[in-house]
């Protein structure tokens, strides 16, 4: 039993029940193992949620270090959080409230974002600043479209996204150039 194989079965039974609906045994019998030989691999289930967290966002298409002007990375970026957000709810709400679970800045997704910051020229000192800023924009979108506070229908609910990438878009752009 690998950890992937844990993380894997563990994000599925999450995406099913929520965190309150993922418990050792159930990831156990899922697994078809004694649920104490877990414990070899997470020492508890904060652990293993934190496993989700890392393995989880480690999945998410990042855009690719491949020259395309930063504003089509920062869309792309945002499209694939808000994409990978509403297909794992339970994960990102429990992020939202716990966001000491993806706090490496060394976790792909980190870095990729700072990539992208640093090619809109935000200064070095800055990054992790502008990058809270973003992370908390986008989440805060994605909370709101999950609680079904914005505007009814899938198609408008994606024009005022479209709409938010281009407010971070020119705010950076203004950012860089100010």
């Amino acid at each position: 039993m690998s950890l992937e194989e844990i993380s894997s079965t563990a994000t599925r039974l999450m995406d099913e029940g929520g965190v309150e609906g993922l418990s050792m045994r159930k990831l156990a019998a899922e697994l078809d193992v004694n649920p104490m030989s877990l414990y070899h691999h997470v020492k508890s289930k904060e652990a293993l949620i934190e496993l989700i967290c890392a393995t989880t966002a480690a999945r998410m298409h990042l855009p690719p270090d491949d020259g395309s002007p930063w504003q089509e990375q920062v869309r792309a970026m945002a499209l694939s959080y808000r994409d990978h957000a509403r297909a794992h709810p339970a994960m990102w709400t429990y992020v939202h409230n716990h966001p000491e679970a993806i706090a490496d800045r060394k976790l792909a997704l980190w870095q990729a974002l700072y990539r992208i910051l640093r090619l809109a020229g935000v200064p070095e000192p800055e990054l992790r600043r502008t990058s809270d800023v973003l992370h908390a924009f986008v989440t805060g979108f994605v909370i709101a479209e999950t609680q079904g506070h914005l505007p009814d229908g899938q198609e408008e609910i994606d024009r005022t996204f479209d709409t938010a990438i281009e407010l971070i878009v020119h705010g950076l752009a203004g950012l860089s150039s100010g």
